[in-house]
């Protein structure tokens, strides 16, 4: 658990929380899977990818690049 995934995932749930809605709601609204979201918001401690995390800053309202990604892969 880093501290950037565990502030992400308190950051979602505190959001999801405030808006009264699940956590397949927050899933839909992000435009990614269920399991992709419960994966973060149970902090596994993973860093998300660059589009997963404009995903969250867009429906958290965070600017961009306010959540730490992983680097893409060059093949």
């Amino acid at each position: 658990m880093s501290e950037e995934s565990a502030r992400l995932a308190r950051a979602l749930v505190e959001f999801r929380e405030a808006e009264g809605i699940s956590e397949r709601e927050l899933a839909r609204r992000t435009w990614l899977s269920h399991a992709t979201l419960r994966t973060f918001e149970r902090d596994r401690g993973d860093l998300p990818t660059p589009t997963v995390a404009r995903s969250f800053e867009e429906v958290l309202g965070w600017a961009p690049g306010s959540i730490k990604a992983t680097r893409p892969r060059l093949r």
